[in-house]
């Protein structure tokens, strides 16, 4: 244990200040189910923001990019450049009609624009991923990279996390938990910039900037965005993938379909406060591969005695980070557990209280009894996750990582088209949903089985042949009503959908830069034809279609320079550094 006496007191002050600040958090009483899950629906911009990126980094990912980083280079903080960007398509696109609609989950979503069968499917389907995949993975990588850093057996690791988390996950709901992640996002990227910035300043003899300078030109191959083929880590960073195809199914369904991330949003005080929220993510996005890929960068250019990449930052920690400094980083790290670990918990909560509970099994349940059910789920969530995380421990943990990417990718492409359909294409039917719903699981399984292709691959034919049959089981259906024109607006975003998934995978088939049969890219084309011709050609509408405003894309000034600047900055970087 690399730990001193002064770094184990700043590690327990702070773990210690943020369960007594999530119990004090906790004492309010809560007067309805809305004040519980969603925070009263009076969060500000920057709570918004500060509680996205708590929840969406977590300490393997910083441990497992840094190791990317030490083995392959920038290249992989790619997927964190292109979130920036998918979160100001979600804040323009998708988050206008989440609130129009004042949801609470994305579940009561579905139910809204189709039917109570395609609410009930889904909230099954996400439960099983949040707690058998999502929070016991985290709970196993998590107490596994406490292991690694201190040396602490794994499963006083997961006992720590689980009574760390409890603290504010399941007495305080989503107000305690976003009020938390603020401190630890703060923590998070404050510790995460000593830790890079320490690394660099011992590369530069002194000077940071120059620690830089070194790096690139110690391994200027190792600052390359855009893989070639013949690269031996390409299969990890699969070149102009990484810009066009199934990321953006991974991207879009995470950041605007997965409830944990999305309820921050849903939470806000308006439109114009989560759009401000979700902007600042962004810009906060682009810093992280700083915290998550250079620290592993730096340690390879330092030739550091490790015996596998993943232990390049616990390296920096140990050896470059000063006394005192280490138990601030280390505290940045069980925050970025902790933040992702209660997030997920309140959404199971939430998901389990209002999408099932209370429709099944008790509609007449008073505001009082919905919030004991949803302190109740999240004790439990907690608990499963817990006993369920031993189980991980039966694969390695590049295993483990492709465990949670493989089980998410199987629902993700069926989610996705459930939510972009029924928002953008007014003929969607619930009968058609309902079969997305049943079908996507089944066949993403059957194309893991049956094929070796990369999970991106897969999850893009999933999302053509979904896509395909919700739009032909919808045509199938009776309509209620005929519009006098096409709905143009809409039927744009699914092309532009489509243009940045389903459409250059097709392209890099007939290009032979994916190597699959020309029947195959043959095959897809004529699906995505079909899709994009019953889209621009449809006059008609299903019963429980959404009507779009003519101003509801309509965005503040302070967004759109935001995003001016994150697609400037993502235009400079990839052009220098193709």
């Amino acid at each position: 244990m690399f730990l001193s006496n002064l770094d184990l007191i700043v590690l327990f002050v702070y773990l210690f200040g943020i369960i007594g600040y999530g119990l004090w958090m906790s004492r309010a009483k809560y007067k309805n189910a809305s004040d519980y899950f969603l925070a009263s629906k009076s969060l500000p911009w920057w709570i918004v923001g500060g509680s996205l990126i708590a929840s969406n980094i977590s300490a393997e990912q910083i441990l497992g990019t840094n190791g990317s980083g030490y083995a392959i280079g920038l290249a992989i903080g790619g997927y964190e450049l292109m979130s920036a960007l998918t979160l100001i398509l979600v804040a323009k696109y998708l988050l206008p009609v989440f609130l129009e609609k004042k949801i609470y989950s994305i579940p009561q979503f579905l139910k809204n624009r189709f039917d109570n069968r395609v609410r009930i499917c889904f909230s099954f389907i996400l439960i099983i991923l949040y707690v058998f995949v999502n929070i016991s993975s985290i709970f196993y990588l998590g107490g596994l990279a406490i292991e690694n850093l201190t040396g602490l057996p794994i499963l006083i690791g997961v006992l720590g996390l689980v009574i760390y988390s409890a603290s504010f996950s399941i007495f305080g709901g989503l107000k305690a938990v976003v009020w938390t992640d603020v401190i630890q996002a703060v923590v998070l990227l404050i510790g995460g910039l000593f830790a890079a910035g320490a690394a660099l300043y011992t590369l530069g003899h002194g000077n940071i900037f120059d620690g830089l300078s070194n790096l690139y030109k110690f391994a200027p191959e190792r600052f390359d965005m855009i893989l070639d083929k013949s690269h031996e880590h390409f299969s990890s960073v699969p070149g102009i993938s990484v810009l066009v195809g199934g990321m953006w199914i991974t991207n879009l369904y995470y950041w605007g379909g997965n409830q944990f991330i999305i309820q921050r949003a849903l939470a806000a005080k308006n439109i114009k406060e989560a759009q401000k929220g979700v902007a600042s993510a962004a810009l906060l996005k682009i810093l992280i591969p700083i915290i998550a890929v250079i620290p592993g960068m730096t340690a390879y250019a330092l030739h550091a005695d490790i015996g596998k990449p993943d232990e390049a930052f616990p390296w920096v920690l140990s050896q470059l980070v000063p006394i005192g400094v280490k138990g601030l980083v280390f505290a940045a790290l069980v925050a970025a557990i902790g933040s992702s670990i209660s997030s997920l918990v309140n959404s199971v909560s939430t998901i389990t209280t209002l999408d099932l509970y209370k429709p099944i099994f008790n509609k007449k349940a008073s505001e009082k009894h919905l919030v004991k059910v949803g302190k109740i789920t999240a004790a439990a969530a907690l608990l499963v996750g817990m006993l369920a995380a031993p189980l991980l421990s039966m694969l390695e943990l590049d295993q483990a990582f492709q465990f949670i990417q493989e089980f998410t990718g199987f629902i993700s492409p069926g989610a996705f088209v459930a939510i972009i359909f029924g928002m953008f294409w007014k003929r969607t039917s619930a009968k058609a949903a309902l079969w997305v719903a049943l079908l996507c699981v089944p066949l993403s399984i059957g194309l893991f089985l049956m094929t070796d292709l990369p999970f991106f691959y897969r999850m893009t034919i999933s999302f053509v042949v979904l896509s395909t049959l919700i739009v032909s089981l919808s045509y199938l259906d009776k309509p209620y009503s005929v519009d006098k024109k096409i709905d143009s607006k809409s039927a744009l975003v699914i092309l532009g959908t489509m243009l940045l998934t389903s459409i250059p995978f097709v392209l890099r088939i007939f290009t032979n830069d994916i190597i699959l049969p020309p029947w195959v890219g043959t095959l897809l084309l004529f699906m995505n034809v079909v899709c994009l011709y019953f889209v621009f050609s449809n006059k008609t509408n299903n019963r429980k279609a959404i009507v779009l405003g003519p101003q509801i894309f309509k965005t503040e000034k302070s967004f759109n320079m935001i995003a001016y600047i994150i697609l400037i900055i993502l235009s400079a970087i990839y052009g220098f550094l193709w």
